[in-house]
């Protein structure tokens, strides 16, 4: 896959920095100016998340196992599962605080109640895109501009102090990795598990 999405990532975190690196596994974190505004909204993060979710299981289900777009549509699913487990696990072991929580990007192991670690929405959308710019980047290259999305939502989870720097990159790369490894399986991993390997969505049904 082209290194788009690691160049733009790139540009959009480091574009933003106004201070030097104050700590982190990385040594790159530092609050960012808190804006809550305009397209960085809460909201608007939530529905990106959600309107992910919704499309990418909506086109599994719509469109079965039958052609090309319906499998990635599956492989997407599988990537968001494997990807919000692993980051939940994460979340669970290293109990970082969030920058809204302290001021010190090196508070770990703080308690269930700090999940900063990595970020599960950045990995979560990130999965979901892969799949699909492995599979139609190569014919199609304005499909790569899916890659804005997780870029988007990290910057914004940044900005409303949500997320560390270091909690979104590992986040992007989880995602992306899980995303890789489910485009590249032999078949998708859910649907093997659905009664008859859920072999006709509705699309096809109704044809």
């Amino acid at each position: 896959m082209r290194t788009l999405p690691s160049l733009l990532f790139c540009v959009a975190l480091l574009g933003p920095a106004s201070a030097l690196a104050a700590g982190g596994p990385l040594g790159i974190d530092h609050r960012l100016h808190y804006d809550n505004r305009g397209i960085w909204n809460r909201s608007d993060q939530n529905m990106l998340m959600y309107g992910t979710v919704v499309t990418v299981l909506g086109g599994a289900l719509a469109f079965g196992d039958q052609d090309k777009l319906g499998d990635t549509f599956w492989r997407s699913v599988d990537a968001i599962v494997v990807t919000s487990v692993a980051t939940q696990g994460l979340k669970l072991t290293f109990q970082r605080e969030r920058p809204s929580q302290t001021s010190d990007p090196n508070q770990w192991f703080a308690g269930t109640h700090a999940k900063s670690f990595p970020s599960g929405e950045v990995a979560a959308i990130s999965a979901a895109v892969t799949p699909f710019m492995v599979n139609y980047g190569k014919d199609h290259p304005a499909v790569y501009a899916l890659a804005l999305l997780p870029v988007y939502d990290a910057v914004a989870r940044m900005k409303t102090h949500g997320h560390w720097q270091s909690d979104v990159l590992v986040g992007a790369a989880i995602g992306t990795g899980v995303g890789l490894w489910a485009a590249h399986r032999n078949s998708p991993l859910i649907i093997g598990w659905l009664p008859g390997g859920f072999q006709v969505g509705f699309i096809h049904h109704f044809k």
